[in-house]
């Protein structure tokens, strides 16, 4: 604390009036907010070398013009530093953002521009960062090389594989990590690779509530060294906790692709597709690795549910959609690992169809044939609707949620739709029925009825083990599937 007070006096003029202890979040480094006649953040290391290198990357980015948190001060023994206040809070962090949205796959426009902003930025970071940039200072590595592949790819084998219980040839299995080895390292590596970037270390600075507003700032980089773009386009968009639907995932990488042809104008998108699916597979073994120890090794279960199996999802979609014949034997593996009873379900025989609908274009069909569930009539609710400011918007947009958190009583009525629907969840699960339609109706299809289906889609996530699809039919693009525990 002394160090942190030291710094703060030499930067600001006067002493802090606090010292706040911050969430570590996954770090090993400890962050504090200093407030008093400024706000900022102190960090406390414990390695020299690493902090070292977020400070040269930090102030060098700062110096291309990129969205990166200012170093203020730095510690005489480089244990410590001040920097930029980005507003660290739980609504200023990209993944917070996106969270809820993750679990019905249905994207807000808001949400989707700050994803496409964060790859755009992305590529700024990755070839404006390049630029008289020194890898020597890079920790704890300086390049994507032969060494840092095959320890990745052994984290997959020994701390997520094994623990499977699959029976492997660990020779013919060594044989394809290293053909895929020297593939990846056939890959141009002449820009800044980020490493970690994903959107818990994206923040929005300023007023969450409004984020078109918001600039797009950047943390977390200090594991960055000289490689591939390819990696960290994998990372962010597979990122297994996120589970983007297939159409959002396309778009995020032609966000990239746009911005990328800035700095490679003769790019040739059949090629920049084929090495993506492969760093896409590298990245998934990777972090079946780190959720491997995490889940297997320490007992977390969380990383069992949240983590493993929806990385398990990105790559039985992966395989499914690409042949990767130069590694036959890892192939198999796959195979056999994506089709493990622990990775899927005999269970989840019921599938509830979560609608909304404009009651002035009809009643949905049930498609399953079996005459539909229930329908929910939301029109005695209070309409935004009926506001100017609210029409351009729907259910799903911050706005209108707070108005109808605050200016209807749609919660205090979803409540009473909870129990019933629950009771019928339950009922068709012992009886093993296969279909439930719930469908919630107002005017328009576009603001209450949009809410409470993006609700009920949410609780019955949280509470069942069941496979869910939900659909805002008035809105294009807003069709989900997403089954809960596994894909």
């Amino acid at each position: 604390m002394e160090r942190l007070t030291k710094l703060y006096k030499q930067y600001v003029g006067s002493e802090p009036t606090e010292i706040k202890l911050m969430d570590k979040a996954g770090s090993n480094r400890s962050y504090y907010r200093l407030s008093g006649e400024q706000s900022v953040v102190g960090v406390i290391g414990e390695s020299r070398e690493e902090n070292d290198a977020f400070v040269y990357i930090a102030r060098h980015f700062k110096a291309q013009g990129l969205s990166v948190p200012e170093v203020f001060g730095v510690s005489d023994d480089h244990m410590a530093y001040i920097q930029e206040d980005l507003g660290r809070k739980p609504e200023n962090i990209l993944w917070n953002k996106i969270r809820r949205s993750s679990i019905t796959h249905a994207f807000t426009s808001d949400e989707k521009d700050l994803l496409k902003r964060s790859m755009s930025d992305l590529c700024d970071i990755q070839f404006r960062g390049t630029k008289g940039f020194d890898y020597n200072m890079c920790y704890p590595a300086k390049c994507f090389d032969e060494r840092s592949i095959k320890w990745d790819l052994n984290y997959f084998k020994y701390c997520f594989l094994k623990a499977t219980g699959i029976i492997f040839n660990e020779d013919l299995l060594e044989n394809d990590f290293e053909t895929l080895t020297h593939d990846l390292l056939a890959v141009p590596s002449d820009t800044f690779m980020y490493r970690d970037f994903q959107s818990r270390n994206v923040m929005l600075v300023g007023d969450a509530d409004h984020p078109a507003q918001c600039r797009l700032a950047y943390i977390d980089f200090q594991g960055g060294r000289k490689g591939p773009y390819y990696y960290d386009v994998a990372s962010f968009v597979w990122q297994s906790r996120a589970k983007y639907p297939d159409d959002l995932k396309k778009e995020l990488v032609q966000a990239y692709l746009e911005r990328l042809k800035n700095y490679v104008p003769q790019l040739d998108e059949a090629r920049f597709h084929d090495n993506l699916r492969l760093f896409v597979l590298f990245r998934t073994l990777q972090v079946l690795g780190a959720y491997g120890f995490r889940g297997y090794f320490e007992k977390k279960p969380d990383f069992m549910k949240n983590s493993i199996v929806p990385a398990i999802a990105n790559l039985r979609k992966l395989v499914a959609d690409t042949s990767f014949e130069h590694y036959p034997y890892l192939s198999r593996v796959i195979d056999e690992l994506v089709n493990l009873k622990d990775f899927t379900s005999d269970e989840k025989k019921l599938t509830v169809r979560v609608m909304s609908f404009a009651y002035k274009k009809g009643i949905p069909h049930d498609p399953s044939g079996n005459g539909g569930g229930f329908v929910f009539d939301c029109r005695a609710l209070n309409n935004p609707g009926k506001y100017d400011k609210y029409k351009s918007f729907t259910g799903l947009d911050e706005n209108v949620i707070r108005f109808l958190q605050k200016e209807s009583t749609i919660d205090q009525w979803l409540e009473h739709v909870y129990a019933l629907v629950d009771e019928s969840v339950e009922r068709y699960v012992k009886r093993n029925f296969t279909d439930l339609m719930v469908c919630f109706g107002c005017t328009g299809g576009q603001h209450r009825s949009v809410y409470a289906a993006q609700h009920m889609a949410e609780h019955i996530y949280k509470k069942f083990n069941v496979r869910v699809e939900l659909t805002h039919r008035e809105q294009s693009g807003h069709d989900r599937t997403f089954t809960p525990v596994v894909e």
